[in-house]
């Protein structure tokens, strides 16, 4: 992560739906998500690069299609791999990297991305994503209104392995982290 999460910590809460008033810290806001631009592409950036689930749910086609150069006939029934468009080369600067600037313009405002699609896509696109993505924002940024995460003293940010173990999802390794609160 690099100093990715410094900044997104630093930069936080800034504005209505998530803002500090004064001394006290005013609670989080699904309608602050517009004023926090860099915490919500750190929240699709996580998602991108970490994505629970690298393949969808069953579809079958509804045509004969040629898909790369392979004849797929009506009725085939498909496994989309989602990690193929969130880790696409052609889609992302930095597909292997956490780099929330993948959702960001160049005057730091949020950007969706068609090729950002971890809830899957289409017909079959999973049901709770408006919640998910609205639970998300939420819990994250009360977490980072709250505290601030570091390394275990003696562990650089370097040394954290972000490498998922693989299975029928990805899951994240282990990790040792200081929640410090900011109060």
């Amino acid at each position: 992560m690099g100093t990715s999460v410094p900044r997104g910590q630093e930069s936080k809460n800034k504005g209505p739906g998530g803002a500090e008033q004064g001394d006290r810290k005013s609670e989080v806001q699904v309608e602050g998500r517009k004023n926090l631009p860099f915490t919500d592409a750190v929240i699709h950036e996580t998602q991108r690069l970490a994505s629970i689930l690298p393949i969808a749910v069953p579809h079958k086609t509804s045509q004969d299609i040629t898909f790369q150069g392979h004849f797929i006939k009506k009725g085939t029934t498909v496994y989309p791999l989602l990690t193929s468009v969130l880790h696409d080369e052609s889609e992302w600067e930095r597909p292997h990297s956490f780099y929330p600037a993948h959702f960001l313009d160049k005057d730091g405002k949020f950007v969706k991305r068609d090729a950002f699609m971890p809830f899957s896509a289409g017909r079959r696109i999973c049901l709770g994503e408006s919640l998910a993505r609205t639970e998300l924002f939420i819990f994250f940024t009360s977490l980072l209104q709250h505290l601030r995460f570091t390394p275990p003293p003696g562990v650089s940010e370097d040394e954290l392995d972000l490498t998922p173990r693989v299975g029928f999802t990805l899951s994240p390794s282990p990790h040792k982290l200081c929640a410090v609160s900011c109060m």
